[in-house]
């Protein structure tokens, strides 16, 4: 077995020996508002369940040479932001999104996503998600890099609506095959739902 350092090793190479390592991960499609009305949007795999009670939902943001991305600030600012689930019928639209563009052209424009009005913020979703949950902003949190330059910005959003097709939902529970979730893998991979098994939980 190979033993590696993480204090000797590259940041690059740790962010392989990571994301090649800790997979599938869920991908969060998220939009936001900047303070000039300009909808953001861009997804993250850094992205999972805190709590559910109350619902809770955690998106790590990773900033370059210390700049916060503009989604963790208009979401620090705003204090609100939308959450979809990325499956196999929007992720190629969602990955356009992943373009770096201005703080002031919207992702979502670029990509031809439809904005949907939110129930309980301002911040609109996109009508092609099957699932989305309305966040409100719990606690940022700066992570890593240096003491004068963190290396990612932890956002907590307390779920106070959920949005789900109704196809996709019956007696409490959200068809899994119905949704086509689809996760992130190292480089340019994504991953369906393969083969499901289930093992029974010790009693």
């Amino acid at each position: 077995m190979i033993s590696i350092d993480p204090s000797k090793a590259s940041e690059r190479d740790n962010y392989k020996f990571l994301i090649g390592s800790i997979i599938p991960r869920p991908i969060a499609f998220v939009t936001s508002i900047s303070k000039e009305g300009t909808l953001n949007g861009a997804p993250f795999s850094y992205f999972n369940i805190v709590s559910s009670n109350p619902p809770l939902i955690s998106i790590s943001v990773q900033r370059k040479d210390g700049e916060m991305k503009d989604t963790a600030r208009n979401i620090i600012e705003g204090k609100e932001f939308v959450v979809h689930i990325v499956d196999e019928s929007n992720v190629e639209k969602i990955n356009m999104t992943a373009a770096s563009l201005p703080p002031n052209e919207s992702e979502i424009e670029s990509a031809k996503l439809t904005p949907v009005e939110s129930k309980n913020i301002k911040v609109p979703g996109i009508r092609e998600s099957k699932i989305r949950f309305e966040c409100i902003l719990e606690h940022s949190i700066e992570l890593g890099g240096q003491e004068d330059m963190p290396g990612s910005d932890l956002l907590i959003g307390k779920v106070v609506q959920f949005h789900i097709d109704e196809d996709l939902y019956s007696n409490g529970r959200i068809n899994q095959e119905k949704l086509g979730a689809v996760s992130r893998l190292a480089g340019n991979y994504y991953a369906k739902i393969g083969d499901v098994f289930e093992i029974e939980r010790p009693k």
